[in-house]
């Protein structure tokens, strides 16, 4: 299916990366159950693995339907995509319960600061000082999805930059084999709606279209931005409005096994203006959902119905359990 995202999108990038990801692990399509919840990110799985399981939920509420999906069936691979909004505004209190209860998951966010698909209102990971198409400028701090999902639990935490593919498609690998839950954030720039020169998560709009176009939907083709970043060095990037962002990709000797320290780097390099990159922190020893809970081995839609409906006997003692 051709996409329908704006020319130079890079959540087009991203799908991009995940079907390279999943054919160097020779994941089989139908191992692969790909979820999504509301926006131009949640409409991205549309355009990849068109052959693997999909479900695209209501807005915010994909951590719910993923559970349920998990539970009922927990040997495939489950790769969620969101959106700033969708995670960080409405979805918010379901996505801080899927990262504490450990869902074993690959969750991204494709994060642009903007909600691209209702033509450009901030989003609540929009930095301070930003300015929207309309002229509003936001006067909150961001949330940082990455150290929220740090101080909740999250056993993978990484943020990517979708022009950077080569990082991309290598963090992809890793949290798909991760056991627990894996959440990236991934620096998208929307070409559209995310028109503010001094704004983290930019492809301005170009100026003269903006003041001039009688179609408001109107959207000039871009190539898309891209970059090769050595470990330990940072990039300027020019941007297509001539704005810079600058990304830091961490180095070779980070430790990734130091939950605060992850917090302080994430910090350091926001207070520099720069957008720190790479993978911030994996345990690999955790506990997932089902272990936490004891879970059946075989999935809950291959027990036949005597062992998912024990009859009488069986809940009788269980109530009594109780007395």
């Amino acid at each position: 299916m051709v996409s329908t995202l704006c020319a130079g999108c890079g959540h087009d990038s991203i799908s991009a990366a995940i079907v390279h990801a999943c054919a160097e692990l020779s994941l089989p399509p139908h191992k692969i159950a790909k979820m999504s919840g509301i926006g131009c990110s949640s409409k991205a799985p549309n355009y990849f693995l068109g052959r693997s399981h999909g479900f695209n939920s209501v807005h915010g509420r994909m951590p719910s339907v993923t559970t349920g999906a998990n539970l009922a069936n927990k040997d495939l691979t489950y790769l969620a995509m969101s959106g700033d909004g969708d995670t960080a505004s409405i979805g918010l209190g379901q996505f801080a319960h899927v990262i504490r209860r450990r869902l074993d998951m690959v969750y991204m966010v494709a994060n642009n600061g903007v909600y691209g698909l209702t033509k450009g209102q901030l989003a609540a990971t929009s930095d301070k000082g930003a300015r929207n198409k309309a002229g509003e400028i936001s006067p909150f701090n961001e949330i940082d999805l990455c150290v929220m999902a740090l101080q909740l639990g999250a056993s993978f935490v990484a943020r990517c930059f979708s022009g950077d593919r080569k990082q991309l498609v290598s963090i992809l690998k890793a949290a798909i084999s991760h056991q627990g839950f894996a959440f990236i954030d991934i620096i998208s720039p929307c070409v559209t709606f995310n028109n503010q020169a001094n704004s983290k998560r930019s492809y301005d709009y170009v100026q003269q279209h903006v003041s001039t176009a009688a179609i408001s939907d109107f959207v000039p083709v871009k190539d898309e931005i891209s970059c090769d970043l050595p470990a330990g060095n940072y990039h300027d990037i020019c941007l297509h409005d001539g704005s810079l962002i600058r990304l830091y990709k961490v180095a070779n000797d980070y430790r990734s096994d130091d939950k605060l320290h992850a917090v302080n780097m994430i910090e350091e390099h926001k207070a520099k203006n720069q957008i720190l990159t790479g993978l911030f922190y994996v345990n690999p020893a955790i506990d997932t959902y089902h272990e936490v809970n004891q879970t059946s081995d075989t999935p809950l839609n291959e027990l036949r119905e005597d062992a998912l409906c024990p009859g009488q006997r069986v809940l009788n003692s269980i109530n009594g359990s109780f007395r």
